[in-house]
């Protein structure tokens, strides 16, 4: 390849709170190659990861920048809201913000302005729903156990515990955060409050550190309701807005953008297609039983 041939490469920033090997840049990969680009060959992804240490984005969206990519594609509203305010000249396209307006990412969702855009999966009614099928599985279900990232807005942490009281159940809040998250600490506070069950909700920390939630609920026997990324932890039931889906069309702005479109031109555009998964091998192991019509309904039965 010749360094003309070199120089036409697109550069693409991938900006995510999580770890390099999680499951958002596969997805974006997944999305890009859809559009024909395939990472090395004729685009390049260049990643940052936060790792749950959100005080590095300031840095990490920095060294996107002194690298001179051509657009920016980030994960969360931290992440976005972090970049917006170090990156002003490069093209930025965030996805998984719950709502884009009211987390203060862009002013107006159908003409966003700026250098920036992207796509949500935002439902109001989405705390509802994770709850109603939680109780179809836990028909007693009264002492809720959700558990957030204090890291981010209280904005999932308030509708849960609303949509919660709505169905006559007593919420127990719990924010964790940090590099090392007190996750013991969390499950034993859980423990002593005897919750029925646990909603873990879409955030950061939670999806970095999902497996060893779904251990520490699995040995206290606690029914577990996981967003649909985070489906490969092991909790019982994991069901919420598609997640990978989202992440696709943030790659169909990033071609947009690349193509010569302005990001701030753009609408914000909302991906609201629901994912069930349902894992028996937990409920075997926790001595739950999912109803036949829930196994039904599923869009993957893990045995």
């Amino acid at each position: 390849m010749s360094e003309q041939q070199a120089a036409k490469i697109p550069r693409v920033g991938f900006l995510a709170p999580g770890a390099p090997a999680g499951a958002s840049i596969e997805a974006f990969r997944q999305g890009l190659a859809k559009l024909g680009y395939v990472d090395g060959q004729n685009i390049v992804i260049e990643g940052r990861f936060a790792e749950g240490q959100f005080e590095r984005f300031p840095q990490l969206a920095a060294d996107l920048a002194w690298v001179k990519v051509d657009v920016i594609a980030m994960v969360g509203a931290v992440t976005a809201r972090a970049a917006q305010k170090v990156v002003t000249d490069i093209p930025l396209v965030f996805t998984i913000v719950v709502d884009p307006v009211a987390d203060d990412v862009v002013a107006n969702s159908e003409l966003p302005g700026g250098n920036i855009t992207g796509v949500t999966n935002y439902d109001p009614q989405q705390a509802r729903k994770r709850l109603e099928l939680l109780r179809t599985v836990i028909p007693g279900l009264k002492r809720l156990a959700v558990l957030g990232d204090r890291g981010v807005s209280e904005a999932q942490m308030q509708a849960s515990e609303a949509a919660a009281r709505a169905l006559g159940m007593q919420p127990q809040r719990l924010r964790v955060g940090g590099a090392t998250p007190d996750l013991e600490g969390a499950f034993a506070a859980i423990a002593g409050e005897h919750a029925d069950a646990v909603m873990i909700l879409e955030e950061p920390v939670l999806g970095i550190h999902r497996k060893r939630i779904a251990e520490l609920a699995t040995q206290e026997r606690l029914p577990t309701m996981f967003p649909p990324l985070s489906a490969d932890a092991g909790g019982l039931l994991s069901y919420g807005t598609n997640l990978v889906e989202p992440i696709h069309r943030m790659a169909v702005y990033v071609d947009k953008i690349l193509k010569g479109a302005k990001p701030g031109t753009l609408p914000v555009e909302t991906v609201t297609r629901y994912d069930l998964i349902v894992n028996l091998k937990t409920a075997r192991a926790i001595g739950a039983t999912i109803p036949p019509e829930v196994v039904e309904r599923a869009d993957r039965v893990i045995e």
